[in-house]
């Protein structure tokens, strides 16, 4: 992203399912077999290459190796775009590039690529070139012009298309075209806000605002495991079983869309972006929630994968910066249920089926409510940075006492003042 004069450039992307005939649809199919095949082809002429010299070859080189054969070997891959199994190996380049990376720094260890089933992968490929898109359908290479099922969505003028990405789920297929579009930004004025993130309630706000959990599996998991019963009664291979397993993808798909709608209206609605700069929080607080070590909790593991923290977060990310909104992580230890808004006592006895508790000051306080209002009030002296990192060895911080400081490219909130 890059800023300029208030403005600032972003690469953003709109999904949009297709309305095809039979015939397009076995187009896209035959171009997401040929992503897959380059793909796996790609993969495993590299490990041979590797084995034989201990060196092996990159997309651009791979791809002219892929047209070479194509006359004589693949004459079927003349019937799609180019760029399908081109940017499948620009993809296994960034793929290998990601996992040497990785393991180099020492970091959280990505796996190694590899090869991708038609049976248990979902078919996707990206396609760059000429792309037009109008109210209700786009053209695209070689494939020609689609319908969208949604009209006025994907913006026709006023930014530059990067490229279209098709991909198929449940029978279902959709573009998600990316473009680079320039947006203005505008520097919010509102009172900071705290969020609470919770399983029960999936968002509380230091405002009173609350945004609860549609438990997307929660309210689906009686039939999905009917349908999950049904299937591995089908025999394996028989049409009745494809049924089955068509049924499950469908609910999967529910269930994702279920959860992406709720997060995506209360993130919108968090950051304001429909408001005036006065009425937008100047700075949003959220906890850096240790999610995989709350999932090792196997009797809370569904339901805190439910909800969906990881996506709050992602989305709150792009959202703040996009509206000159801050955002504030707390540190992981920071007592905000523990601790009272009124007093500061910290109640060391608080476990998780207490919702509400009274202080020994007499504040009764609501857990969620006083979570979200103790992290309101780390937004003191944030600074204007666009993602700020709150962190301190304790957990008792005396707000008045924070201070910024600035270490590399990411700022820290020091906390002064703590009790051990």
């Amino acid at each position: 992203m890059e800023r300029e004069a208030g403005k600032m450039k972003i690469i953003r992307g709109y999904k949009v399912e297709l309305k095809i005939n039979n015939k397009q649809r076995t187009l896209l199919r035959k171009h997401a077999g040929a992503a897959r095949f380059a793909w796996n082809w790609g993969l495993a002429r590299r490990i041979e290459e590797y084995k034989a010299t201990g060196k092996y070859s990159n997309a651009i080189e791979q791809h002219r190796q892929l047209n070479s054969l194509k006359k004589t070997e693949f004459p079927w891959m003349y019937e799609v775009s180019k760029c399908a199994p081109q940017e499948a190996l620009r993809d296994l380049d960034r793929a290998y590039a990601n996992f040497f990376r990785l393991l180099k720094n020492g970091e959280r260890k990505v796996g190694f690529p590899l090869f991708k089933s038609k049976k248990h992968s979902r078919g996707s490929f990206r396609l760059t070139g000429t792309i037009h898109v109008e109210k209700n359908r786009i053209r695209l290479p070689r494939l020609g012009w689609l319908r969208l099922k949604e009209q006025d969505y994907i913006p026709t003028s006023g930014v530059k298309i990067l490229s279209a990405t098709v991909s198929e789920r449940t029978d279902r297929w959709f573009v998600s075209v990316q473009v680079e579009e320039q947006v203005e930004i505008k520097k919010a004025k509102g009172s900071p806000l705290g969020v609470d993130l919770g399983v029960k309630t999936m968002a509380v706000c230091s405002d009173g605002k609350k945004f609860e959990n549609p438990k997307a599996i929660r309210i689906t998991l009686r039939k999905l495991r009917r349908v999950q019963r049904e299937l591995s009664r089908r025999k394996k291979g028989s049409n009745n079983r494809e049924k089955s397993r068509r049924k499950i993808s469908r609910l999967h798909l529910r269930i994702s869309n279920i959860r992406s709608d709720a997060i995506e209206k209360a993130t919108s609605s968090i950051v304001a972006k429909n408001k005036p700069v006065e009425q937008r929080p100047s700075v949003v607080v959220i906890e850096d929630l240790f999610v995989s070590g709350m999932l090792k909790n196997h009797k809370l593991a569904r339901a805190i994968s439910d909800v969906g923290f990881g996506e709050f977060r992602r989305q709150l990310t792009y959202k703040t910066a996009w509206n000159g909104v801050s955002l504030l992580l707390a540190p992981r230890f920071f007592p905000s249920s523990k601790m009272c808004s009124a007093c500061g006592t910290i109640n060391d006895n608080l476990t998780l089926d207490i919702r509400e508790w009274s202080c020994s000051c007499g504040a009764n306080l609501d857990r969620d409510r006083n979570a979200a209002i103790n992290l309101s009030r780390l937004a003191f002296n944030t600074g204007s940075s666009s993602e700020i990192y709150a962190c301190g060895e304790s957990v008792r911080p005396d707000v008045s006492l924070a201070v910024l400081v600035e270490a590399g490219t990411k700022h820290y909130l020091s906390i002064s003042g703590i009790n051990g």
